[in-house]
């Protein structure tokens, strides 16, 4: 069999020159075009051709060398509060695509919501060099500290963002979604809302929560403060524990709106040790669009947010942020749509 033209080239590990040999380019020509900061300095018809040769051999640049010669190292730091919520893992692959399209990989870190554990996290990421950070555990008030020590690095907040706004974020349209659940609700004719919210330090749980009380104003309904519970945490243990609260102060409520989908799941449980039933004698509503919650006995109602997008727009801004880190910090927020499913229904008697 007779040999490729390129199998000399392809029986040892291919080098920048090989890259620039096998695209007819010089080697500084094809070392710029493989790097996403200087890509811009070449022609795209070039850049393409460099590219393609690079795949054809197998080309991996040496992140190690350049690093010591750039002092970046095309890593960021990806930190969640718990990669069990399903709320994340579409969010981190909307980020690792949207990093992997400049040259970048992400390095993941779970703090199990654990400040302690973060800070050890994020300590260790600066340690080895990190080119930035997302964040999804970011709270409202950080501390002078904390905040000063963000500031210090790119960093982009995902499905978070801090009172000051001085952080750049990335958030599904929080307000939007819950008004559209109070007008659903409120539509049925349901007067005795409740809200199981989330954890008042993070700025998911507080929009939420102000959003509740400002569609219920504007539908003429006086939010009742027995009929609003702070969850511990967005988890359906947590929605299970604040349920009972929420129910032993006013079993007279017809309607629910959950901080997410699992503090709602947590809600189910709640109605089931009462005896009550889902949507016909209590209508539950979650945040987030989990899976799987249209397999759930109602199919769970609730608000549909981009998950994949938002981790793509954080990866794209933490980008944008590492290339020019005094640039004013942005706050984008995407739409989100209300999906009603079985457990909703007009109030009982």
């Amino acid at each position: 069999m007779k040999a490729g033209p390129y199998a000399e080239v392809m029986d040892k590990v291919p080098t920048i020159k090989d890259v620039a040999d096998l695209a007819r380019v010089h080697a500084a020509t094809a070392s710029r075009a493989l790097n996403p900061q200087t890509r811009d300095m070449v022609s795209n018809r070039t850049a393409n051709r460099v590219i393609e040769a690079a795949k054809a051999l197998g080309y991996a640049p040496n992140s190690a060398a350049r690093s010591l010669r750039t002092r970046t190292s095309s890593v960021a730091g990806v930190v969640i509060p718990d990669l069990r919520n399903p709320v994340f893992p579409p969010i981190v692959r909307g980020i690792e695509d949207g990093l992997r399209e400049a040259g970048y990989m992400a390095l993941l870190g779970n703090t199990d919501g654990d400040p302690v554990r973060e800070r050890e996290i994020l300590a260790t990421m600066r340690g080895r060099q990190t080119d930035g950070f997302i964040l999804a555990t970011s709270r409202r008030e950080e501390s002078p500290a904390e905040m000063e020590g963000l500031r210090a690095v790119p960093t982009v907040l995902v499905n978070r963002r801090t009172d000051t706004g001085d952080i750049p974020s990335v958030t599904a349209d929080n307000s939007a979604g819950v008004a559209a659940v109070v007008r659903l609700l409120a539509g049925l004719g349901h007067q005795r809302i409740a809200h199981l919210a989330g954890p008042k330090d993070l700025s998911t749980g507080w929009e939420r929560y102000r959003a509740f009380t400002d569609g219920m104003a504007s539908h003429g309904l006086e939010p009742d403060p027995r009929r609003v519970v702070f969850c511990s945490a967005f988890t359906e243990e947590a929605g299970l524990l604040a349920a009972r609260e929420l129910f032993a102060a006013d079993p007279g409520i017809t309607a629910v709106i959950a901080g997410n989908d699992l503090i709602a799941l947590g809600c189910y449980t709640a109605l089931s040790e009462l005896g009550l039933s889902c949507p016909r004698d209590v209508s539950v509503v979650g945040f987030n669009y989990m899976p799987f919650l249209d397999k759930q006995r109602p199919a769970l109602s609730t608000v549909r947010i981009p998950h994949y997008d938002i981790g793509i727009e954080a990866a794209r801004m933490l980008l944008e942020r590492i290339a020019n880190p005094s640039a004013p910090a942005k706050r984008v927020v995407l739409p989100v749509q209300l999906v009603e499913r079985e457990s909703v229904a007009v109030p009982r008697e």
